[in-house]
């Protein structure tokens, strides 16, 4: 491009700011608008991924900042589908009328409000984060459909496919760095820069220690800010023909008729229904767990943010699930074979999570006796002789680690006398509990926070990030198409997604936290006497039950039996 030409389109894109009419007839610089729509869009898929990687990075952090449990935070997280069910079917069938890229950009504007919570506590001020959830939702909603909407226009018919892997490889790694960047919150207090930093006792292996998590929404809000703003100088469309998609839609909006009469001819398919309701079982699996994977590792092995490489080796899978597609070139069956056949190898891989846990954490009156033994009694008893005498608080959860290995609910149930602190290290002596737990110690003191997990601890949680990566690399790879006519097949996937939001999205983060809730040894308390967030749970039981829920992808195989016995019977 010599320096003319590119003088004179600078004064074509800054005269468009101010006459966007002249800019919808610039034909000339619709090849230029289009990779500027492409990039957008990718960012945007990056974006609205990000922000939901955060919430769920917070999860934690919010239970313990607001006091709320593990079935409450589901909800919570759940408000983001509401949101998005709100809308999704005035802005598919309304949005494609109008400028699409502004409804988009006005979208991402709605999910950066959304993010931006305010950093208030209160009784229920999570409700606060509900709303802001909802909010995402909704302006999460015009990004796909418009977007892909907008890119069937300028686009060739086989170059869609492409553009569309693109926006799905970029929204990969939305949850890539927003884990990560949950990580780096995570390690600072909540209250950072309004309180003295050195004066906290508590470190971030603590189970009362709370991260700055709206930091995270804070960041978020600006992403998903900065995302909209290309969309808003584009024009309304980049090819006034009147292509089959554009009479499609204008078919529909005269004629509701035919919208029913598609619908009923998804439904009356039989591998779709098959395909519909192993989708469903899978997705709700997928969403129930990965929503509280960072606090089964936390739970089970003494972790308190998650790990890159299960994104990571997701993001692979996916790049070679395409790659394999495209290279062999496979067909409808013998995709959904190779598809089914993976998920089966993932799902299988599961079954050593059983063997991976760890033992139950030693704490004296929850899991153990005060002699540490497991066995002696049942229940085990709070309290014990060398605490009779101290009139111990049950609702406190203050832990302390004795220098026996044992955790104690606080310094007083461990009969704790004396206490010296140095700097942020805090020392309690002459611990009765602890001296009659092991006689053979000579200093029967504890330091604050709970007792670190065992060395082989350590070593299963080695193996557990291998069985999860080959686990998820197979899971990825388990991709199914959709068999049914082509001009069915955006109405055959919206209905899918409206399904898996609703009867997926929404109810298996509250169910899924609902079994972990069941499974908590030690509640806290709130100010005013309620019960707040759990402190401790039993890990073998965690272990069992997260696997039961994940149980739900089992019936999804028999499923797979169906199409071939429908095809070898002809119906």
């Amino acid at each position: 491009m010599n320096l003319s030409r590119a003088w004179n389109m600078s004064l074509i894109f800054k005269s468009s700011l101010f006459f966007p009419s002249f800019l919808s007839s610039a034909l000339s610089l619709n090849p230029i608008f289009s990779q500027v729509f492409i990039a957008a869009l990718a960012f945007s898929y990056f974006g609205k991924t990000f922000a939901g990687a955060t919430m769920k990075s917070s999860f934690t952090q919010l239970e313990r900042r607001f006091g709320i449990a593990s079935s409450t935070a589901g909800f919570i997280d759940g408000g983001f589908e509401m949101g998005n069910l709100l809308v999704i079917a005035f802005v598919s069938y309304f949005g494609a009328k109008c400028h699409r890229p502004k409804i988009i950009a006005i979208g991402c504007f709605i999910m950066s409000l959304g993010n931006c919570d305010h950093k208030i506590v209160t009784s229920y001020a999570w409700i606060f984060v509900l709303l802001g959830n909802l909010l995402r939702g909704i302006g999460e909603t015009p990004i796909t459909p418009l977007g892909i909407s907008y890119l069937d226009d300028f686009s060739r018919e086989e170059d869609v496919p492409l553009y569309i892997s693109n926006d799905q490889n970029a929204s990969m790694f939305g949850p890539l760095s927003g884990f990560l960047l949950g990580s780096v919150f995570a390690r600072l207090y909540v209250d950072v820069g309004f309180v003295d930093v050195d004066a906290i006792t508590i470190s971030p292996t603590d189970s009362r220690w709370v991260g700055a998590w709206w930091m995270n929404f804070l960041v978020a809000g600006v992403v998903t800010l900065i995302s909209g703003i290309p969309f808003l100088f584009l024009p309304k469309s980049l090819d006034k023909k009147e292509d089959a998609y554009s009479l499609r839609l204008s078919g529909q909006g005269k004629c509701n008729g035919l919208f029913f009469k598609s619908l009923k001819r998804i439904l009356g398919n039989k591998l779709y229904l098959i395909l519909l309701c192993s989708s469903l079982l899978n997705s709700s699996s997928f969403i129930g767990y990965i929503t509280y994977q960072a606090k089964y590792m936390e739970q089970q092995y003494g972790l308190s943010v998650s790990r890159s490489n299960f994104i990571t080796v997701v993001l692979l899978g996916m790049f070679l699930s395409g790659f394999i597609m495209k290279k062999y070139k496979l067909g409808i069956l013998s995709a959904t074979k190779m598809g089914y056949a993976a998920s089966f190898i993932g799902f299988a891989f599961t079954f050593l999570y059983l063997m991976l846990g760890c033992d139950n954490h030693p704490v004296a009156g929850l899991t153990v006796t005060y002699d540490g033994n497991t066995a002696a009694q049942n229940p085990i008893s709070l309290s014990s002789a060398c605490n009779s005498n101290c009139t111990c608080a049950t609702s406190q959860w203050d832990p302390v680690c004795g220098e026996n290995g044992l955790t104690y609910m606080s310094a007083c149930f461990a009969g704790c006398k004396n206490i010296t602190r140095l700097k942020k290290k805090t020392v309690f002596h002459n611990c009765s509990c602890i001296g009659k737990a092991d006689a053979a110690l000579k200093n029967s003191s504890a330091v604050l926070g709970e007792c670190r997990r065992s060395d082989e601890c350590s070593k299963n949680f080695i193996f557990y990030t291998i069985v999860k990566a080959v686990s998820s690399f197979m899971y990825s790879l388990g991709g199914v198409p959709i068999s049914v006519p082509q001009d069915l097949k955006s109405l055959a996937v919206g209905f899918m997604m409206l399904v898996i939001r609703s009867l997926g999205g929404i109810p298996a983060p509250v169910y899924f936290g609902a079994v972990i809730d069941k499974t908590c040894l030690k509640w806290g308390s709130k100010p005013c006497g309620q019960k707040g967030s759990c402190r401790i749970y039993d890990p073998g039981v965690f272990k069992l039950d997260s696997f039961k829920t994940c149980g739900l992808q089992f019936p999804e195989f028999l499923l797979f039996l169906l199409p071939c016995w429908l095809r070898n019977s002809g119906s």
